[in-house]
């Protein structure tokens, strides 16, 4: 061995050991951070992927390093695969890339040190990891804020010894698209300079809708080095650019990837706008993009809920808001379902989720993302109003399962189409909801009323007439879906009640003589009692255990029930009866208010707990829809625990004079204060500290 081979070893090895030693800083930085989930060599058998979205895009990762799992599009429906109804589409993945060095294509078990960290904050996945002795490489992904229908990849590659490297970014049809076509073109920008555009177009599965996706480099700069580049042609459904770069030791190489995709439903012209939009993204260059995306958080991020004294509790709420904030977006006239833009759950189709579980925290943190969510209902206010119509009832009555159009997407084989009917009483209350917390007449007048009085309306038909007191609402499935056809169920006869009175003070509000039938029903639909005190969840209930919270949901967030000592009746017969293992993730997030409100402290942080805690998987600690489940992330689960917080721990309430402060709050034990920022439109501040 001669002294410069020595020399350059000794080097080599110092290096490797500065980057293991920055990474381990790194983890270390990030692991006090309620800001940063880590996954540390993350388990592949073993593994459900955090989603970056901007509420039009979700990419989902994956245990592979520089690829991501799929690509979901909000607001895009189809019917394949699922039988007979409408599923929400995934989209081209523009997202993967693939390494190789001396002809060897890298996959998980050829690296080390992986890790990959969301930076909750910015909103930014990174993904970090070494390739033996020859290179380290770090990724961040983000779906742009500022731009709904673009994400950006960047990568860095160091080289630790002198190596040829390739890069290959695929562009990736899923099974589903048919008639899909690709495409390469290179767009003269300045001299000796081109936009290289890989471009993929489909059309959805039965050739309702035209997808497009393209993909474009950034290099930066000047006197940036592009490298040499080929379009290559896989098969019919995946073709990728390929870079070849020649790296010395020490070298460190950066580049971005900008991804657009924009479908028919958005556009007549999909092929063209991903392409404009992918050269528009291009030339704003990477720095610039970053810098929007990073604002643009920072802006949502002036809404949030600080909690001091409990890292872990922290860290959990900003991946519940965080996530909210990502499946949805102020101006798209969409909404969200259960599990967001995190997967195909649930056909991607818009329940009671949105307006009762997830909505109420983003009304009072982000009233214009709660106005897009309630414009997509009545932009579909027709169809609903047709469904009343079929069914022999007057006003709107809304779908259980909601698609793109607002037709009824629930399977046939599920009972809960035709009789859940509850979910128009949740929209009206949810509509009502918004104009006390924002006092915006205009859209009261314009929005608001128009969709409350055919909502007054439908239970005015809904209601069968047997006397005084029994305008008795038969033959539903109310939120205990363990209980079919029942008669009189207490979530759906309390909702109607809400509902009906909302649409009487809304009249009144724009000055409107109200209806006098819909004060007459509302007095008379029944909550009836069992003979212990306790309202009955619905006609001839035996104290069987329970899906999910319905009685105790009149309390709140209705406030039908308000008399505290029927509330505390209902809380401590309720209680025992929840399935825990089996139930769904938000009806412990109800009880957790309950005890909160009626000074229950251990109960209330009890609660809570079980809100979500058993149903975190790993690596990011992603929410499951129940206990030891499989279907990440459950965003209604997410809205349930945060009302807790907002609602409980933080005892604040949406009332006729706006979002108030009902009491002084008591914090969980080990909290040392809770601060709750931009809340409502005045962006408010309710701070509390535990004594």
């Amino acid at each position: 061995m001669n002294q410069f081979t020595l020399f350059n070893r000794k080097k080599m090895g110092i290096f490797a050991v500065f980057c293991l030693l920055s990474v381990q800083v790194f983890a270390q930085k990030n692991a006090n951070s309620g800001w940063h989930i880590v996954a540390q060599n993350p388990d592949p058998k073993n593994y459900f992927g955090v989603t970056v979205a901007n509420g039009m895009i979700g990419l989902v990762s994956s245990p592979e390093p520089l690829k991501v799992k799929e690509t979901v599009l909000n607001g895009v429906f189809d019917t394949y695969s699922r039988g007979r109804v409408s599923n929400i589409l995934k989209g081209f993945n523009f997202a993967n890339f693939e390494l190789e060095v001396a002809g060897r294509r890298l996959g998980r078990k050829d690296i080390s040190n992986f890790s990959q960290t969301l930076d909750m904050k910015k909103a930014i996945l990174e993904t970090t990891f070494d390739y033996q002795n020859v290179l380290s490489i770090k990724s961040e992904m983000m779906a742009l804020r500022q731009l709904p229908y673009s994400s950006l990849i960047t990568i860095s590659i160091t080289a630790k010894t002198d190596c040829e490297v390739h890069v290959l970014n695929q562009m990736e049809a899923p099974d589903i698209l048919r008639d899909v076509h690709n495409y390469y073109n290179e767009i003269a920008h300045r001299p000796h300079v081109k936009i290289p555009l890989m471009t993929s177009v489909g059309k959805s599965p039965t050739g309702k809708h035209t997808i497009a996706a393209t993909c474009t480099y950034l290099f930066d700069g000047k006197n940036a080095t592009v490298p040499e580049m080929h379009h290559e042609e896989w098969d019919h459904n995946m073709h990728y650019t390929r870079i070849v770069k020649k790296m010395k030791q020490g070298e460190t190489y950066k580049f971005a990837v900008v991804g657009t995709e924009i479908t028919s439903a958005t556009t007549p012209d999909p092929h063209n706008e991903a392409e404009r939009l992918a050269i528009f993204a291009c030339l704003e260059g990477t720095e610039k993009l970053i810098q929007y995306h990073t604002n643009a958080w920072a802006e949502l991020w002036k809404s949030d809920i600080e909690i001091s004294g409990d890292l872990q509790a922290q860290r959990d709420v900003h991946s519940m808001l965080y996530h909210l904030y990502s499946f949805v977006r102020a101006g798209s006239g969409y909404s969200m379902s259960p599990m967001g833009l995190s997967g195909l759950g649930y056909n991607g189709h818009v329940f009671w989720d949105t307006e009762l579980w997830m909505y109420p925290p983003l009304l009072m943190l982000q009233p214009e993302i709660a106005k897009s969510i309630l414009e997509y209902r009545f932009q579909r206010l027709e169809l609903a109003k047709k469904n009343a119509f079929s069914h022999g009832y007057q006003g709107a009555m809304f779908p259980w399962e909601s698609d793109e159009e607002g037709m009824e997407a629930t399977p046939v084989w599920a009972l809960t189409g035709p009789f859940q009917h509850h979910i128009t009483g949740c929209i009206g209350f949810a509509f009502w909801q918004y104009y006390l917390v924002t006092g915006d007449k205009k859209w009261l007048e314009t929005r608001g009323y128009p969709l409350l009085k055919e909502v007054a309306d439908f239970w005015c038909s809904r209601v069968e007439r047997n006397g005084a007191g029994h305008y008795d609402i038969k033959n539903v499935i109310g939120a205990d879906e363990y209980a079919e056809n029942i008669d009189n169920n207490a979530f759906t006869n309390g909702v109607a009640i809400a509902s009906l009175r909302a649409a009487i003070k809304a009249a009144q509000v724009l000055g409107i003589a109200p209806n006098a039938d819909w004060e007459v029903v509302a007095a008379n639909i029944p909550l009836p009692k069992m003979p212990n005190g306790a309202t009955a969840e619905y006609d001839g209930y035996k104290g069987i255990e329970i899906k999910q919270a319905d009685v105790n949901l009149l309390a709140y967030p209705l406030g039908v029930i308000t008399d505290v000592a029927q509330v505390k009746k209902d809380l401590n017969y309720y209680e025992p009866l929840y399935d825990s293992k089996n139930g769904p993730a938000m009806g412990p997030s109800v009880l957790s208010i309950l005890h909160s409100r009626l000074g229950n402290d251990d109960k209330a942080l009890e609660w809570f707990k079980k809100s979500y805690k058993a149903n975190e998987v790993p690596p990011f600690g992603v929410i499951s829809e129940t206990a030891g489940g499989t279907n990440p992330y459950f965003a209604t689960g997410a809205g349930g625990a945060l009302q807790a917080v907002i609602n409980g721990f933080g005892a604040l309430d949406i009332t006729p004079q706006g979002i108030v402060q009902l009491r002084t709050p008591k914090l969980p034990v080990g909290w040392q204060s809770l601060k709750i920022t931009g809340v409502g439109i005045n962006e408010a501040t309710f701070e509390v500290k535990n004594k």
